[in-house]
């Protein structure tokens, strides 16, 4: 029996998004990358013209909202739809303006509080994989199988600088991502509420020296591995 839900967490540009998307697909579950749940929060309170600085404000507005992810109702290029209060936001939470303020919005703890809720919600009706950065330790700790994908800051910079350029945007060196990818790293390790950092019985996957087939490669034996086991009389 293939596990329900999986949990995917790690830091940015491990390769999480990759796998995450690849292994739906090879099981036919929905793939769900929570980060999308901020954009939209964010992307509510810019429609309203809250203050994106105003912690309360924006917190209550996180609380109030109702933000869904279905399968993908178009053939545009979207690997699922986002729900916002019932309005289809899947692309217009992609908008530079968007892209511009989450980063504020994402680290409330009100906010990472009130998403998880809806997060944890959405993921129980398992046939999941679920990406992000408190997946199998605070949305869902029970998921029967958590994958902690990791890899070096420079490898990761790397990819990012690589991505970068072949979208034509070189506008940012190598160096730069690196010191910023670091600083994200060391916010996302210190916060209080819900700090990056495996779950207890996730398995980590260190995909320095990895290709995307070689990490699909390995989950895809661990899911075997477990559907073996369990099959076992």
């Amino acid at each position: 029996m293939r596990p329900t839900t999986i949990a995917i967490d790690g830091p940015a540009a491990s390769g999480k998004s990759t796998l995450g998307a690849a292994l739906a697909e090879h099981l036919g579950y929905l793939y769900f990358d929570t980060g999308v749940m901020y954009r939209a929060v964010t992307w509510a309170a810019l429609e309203r013209g809250l203050d994106i600085a105003a912690e309360a404000g924006i917190t209550r507005l996180a609380e109030s909202i109702q933000i869904d992810v279905e399968p993908a109702s178009k053939d545009d290029g979207r690997q699922y739809d986002v729900i916002c209060d019932g309005v289809d936001v899947t692309w217009a939470i992609r908008t530079p303006h968007v892209e511009a303020a989450v980063s504020p919005v994402s680290a409330y703890p009100g906010v990472r509080s009130a998403m998880a809720a809806q997060q944890r919600r959405i993921g129980l009706r398992g046939q999941m994989v679920m990406v992000g950065r408190d997946i199998g330790t605070v949305v869902l700790p029970e998921a029967p199988l958590k994958i902690y994908l990791d890899a070096s800051v420079e490898e990761r910079a790397r990819r990012r600088h690589l991505e970068n350029v072949t979208r034509g945007n070189h506008s940012q060196p190598y160096e730069e991502i690196l010191a910023a990818m670091k600083r994200r790293d060391a916010i996302d390790s210190s916060r209080v509420t819900a700090p990056l950092k495996p779950a207890p019985d996730a398995v980590i996957i260190d995909s320095t020296q990895l290709d995307v087939q070689q990490v699909i490669d390995t989950v895809s034996r661990l899911i075997n591995t477990q559907c073996s086991m369990k099959n076992k009389p």
